[in-house]
């Protein structure tokens, strides 16, 4: 009787064969697991980076409302007293600037009008907002940066010259531009500028 030189279907593969498949097998399921861990690492870091810019951007576009709207309009304090229309530090201090902005819809007796300001706490920047313009009461308080190592902040007036603080001797004078640079642990340096009253 003859035998044949191939092997028939019933037979099957032999040993060395399947364990030949077998590592084939493993080789291309841990290439995809490889790929899939990377593309999950990527996916990650690109959430973070976005996060990351959302706040720093989140800060621009309120401090673009906020400056843009700025009022050249004199408040008055807890005690009476008529404080400036704008008042902004270098960023050593605590409090960094307040002023008056326009375009509130909820402003009392439809004035429109709301007092903001800027602040470094606990090595966070935060925004507050006044219920009224003159007097004291309660601010609701924004946190928008954390992580804040430095502040530094510089204001331009209408001759084009820059100055560390805004004091003018006319309480309703506005700069016509402010300078924002902050220093954090997860951004580092940036450098923001933002125009006064150009929104009306």
């Amino acid at each position: 009787m003859i035998t044949p030189s191939w092997r028939s279907a019933q037979q099957g593969f032999t040993l060395l064969e399947m364990l030949v498949a077998l590592t084939i097998f493993g080789m291309i399921t841990a290439a995809g697991v490889a790929l899939l861990s990377v593309s999950a690492r990527t996916q990650e870091t690109s959430d973070q980076l976005l996060a990351e810019l959302g706040e720093i951007r989140r800060v621009g576009a309120l401090l673009t409302a906020d400056l843009g709207q700025a009022a050249p309009r004199l408040y008055r304090d807890e005690d009476g007293r008529p404080q400036r229309a704008f008042a902004g530090t270098n960023g050593e201090e605590a409090a960094l600037m307040m002023f008056v902005r326009r375009g509130w819809d909820e402003g009392e007796g439809g004035a429109a009008l709301q007092r903001v300001a800027y602040r470094i706490a606990d090595g966070r920047l935060e925004r507050l907002a006044f219920a009224r313009v003159d007097g004291g009461g309660e601010a609701v308080v924004v946190p928008l940066l954390d992580g804040v190592r430095t502040v530094r902040l510089r204001y331009r007036d209408d001759r084009g010259d820059w100055t560390d603080a805004w004091t003018a001797t006319d309480g309703t004078r506005l700069p016509v531009a402010v300078e924002l640079v902050t220093d954090t642990e997860r951004h580092g340096l940036v450098r923001q500028l933002f125009g006064v009253g150009v929104m009306r």
